[in-house]
């Protein structure tokens, strides 16, 4: 049966909620290898937090430019390339004792996800036709990734050691397979139009800016907490690898949660208000994870989870609204360059640990959602959100239809 012009269409929804669970569970596998590395190498704090940091330069730098790339071109195959790549520098990573090697084996599977994320957006959009719970479900598909990925890895290296990487690449390699053949021929994904609204007044850069601003500061927290939060547990609660790992499950897993309350709430109060809201309580949040004793410390990460995964999926969504012409530019953007850059962040952090103590470091994050606040106080809703009509998106690719001027953004 056809699918309403205005109804998400759930098979492709949920097509690609799997491939960005496979792709982001290489981001996610990132900070679950460090406490392993840490482990079996001897690392010092800063070279562990300079691995983050592989994980996100050559994606920051590289993400612009594909975000550019699909807003004038069709480049579906960028989603099954980008998380083989992805997979790929993971598997590569914990081959031989080089540290430069496992660095650009890491950054090799930044470049990947950088690859993925702003086509992947912009097709996600299209099949969720203005949808914010739809968009949480593609979004909470990259939290089930970070969330499944200490499990994966502590299960493989527990069992082959750090040298047990490359059996990590597999996932990806079958899943690029899978969304190959989905996107051959699919009119969905051959389409120029991007899923957004007709335009309504021009781009609103300065909204945008301070939009970035926002989620620059929650994914220095989020990147921060990736890097060091199994070590901070372990020294907290004088425990083992095992639990350090258990918190970042559970960091990750309340988080994908999170990320579908925030969908559904948003289409009650708003995107910007519930964005505001977030990043208000995310203050007292980390203050109770920097301070909690014992067990209770596990109460505090789940707190600050959901306060920082609430609007994960409203950054896509509100960037793309607030660029209505460039919606490749505001995902790789919102989706990737901003949360990217977060990771440079982590070496000060690194830095700090080593001089003062990681608990220090922690306590430094307490001020990226003070930013974040203030930030998201002067965000309100994007103009081309009220009473712009939804543009045609799924032009079938057979009879060559072009997009409308007005669907394209040209």
């Amino acid at each position: 049966m056809e699918q309403p012009a205005d109804q998400p269409s759930p098979r492709l929804v949920w097509l690609l909620s799997a491939g960005h669970t496979v792709d982001d569970l290489y981001q996610g596998a990132v900070p679950a290898l460090i406490p392993f590395f840490v482990a079996a190498r001897h690392w010092d704090y800063a070279a562990a937090s300079g691995i983050t940091v592989a994980a996100t330069l050559l994606s920051s730098v590289v993400q612009p430019v594909f975000g550019v790339l699909t807003d004038r071109l069709r480049l579906p195959w960028l989603v099954p390339l980008g998380m083989s790549v992805a997979g790929a520098g993971v598997g590569l990573s914990g081959l031989g004792h080089s540290y430069v090697l496992t660095w650009l084996a890491i950054a090799l599977s930044g470049l990947g996800v950088a690859a993925y994320h702003p086509e992947s957006a912009r097709l996600a959009r299209a099949v969720a036709r203005g949808s914010h719970v739809a968009m949480s479900w593609f979004s909470v598909g990259g939290n089930l990734g970070f969330a499944l990925a200490p499990l994966i890895v502590a299960a493989m290296l527990g069992a082959l050691g750090t040298g047990g990487t490359l059996p990590l690449a597999i996932p990806a390699l079958i899943c690029a397979v899978i969304t190959l053949r989905a996107l051959r021929g699919a009119a969905w994904a051959n389409t120029g139009a991007t899923g957004r609204r007709v335009r309504d007044g021009s781009d609103e850069w300065g909204q945008f800016l301070k939009l970035t601003v926002a989620v620059v500061a929650r994914s220095v927290v989020t990147f921060g907490l990736g890097t060091f939060l199994a070590l901070y547990v372990e020294q907290r609660l004088h425990a083992g690898t095992a639990v350090g790992e258990t918190a970042l499950v559970v960091f990750y897993g309340v988080g994908a949660l999170g990320t579908i309350v925030g969908g559904r709430l948003a289409e009650r109060i708003g995107r910007v208000r519930l964005v505001r809201v977030s990043y208000l309580l995310g203050i007292p949040a980390l203050v109770a994870l920097w301070a909690a004793p014992g067990a209770a410390i596990f109460v505090a990460i789940i707190a600050t989870a959901i306060v920082f995964y609430v609007p994960f999926s409203l950054h896509v969504t509100l960037g793309q609204d607030y660029l209505p012409s460039r919606f490749g530019t505001a995902s790789g953007v919102t989706l990737g360059l901003a949360v990217s850059v977060g990771g440079l962040a982590a070496p000060v952090l690194g830095v700090i640990a080593d001089h003062v103590g990681l608990r220090a470091a922690m306590a430094a994050l307490i001020v990226m959602p003070v930013v974040a606040t203030i930030a998201g106080l002067r965000l309100r809703e994007p103009r081309s959100a009220g009473g712009a009509r939804p543009a045609p998106v799924l032009a079938p690719a057979a009879t060559g239809a072009s997009p409308s001027p007005s669907a394209s953004g040209s």
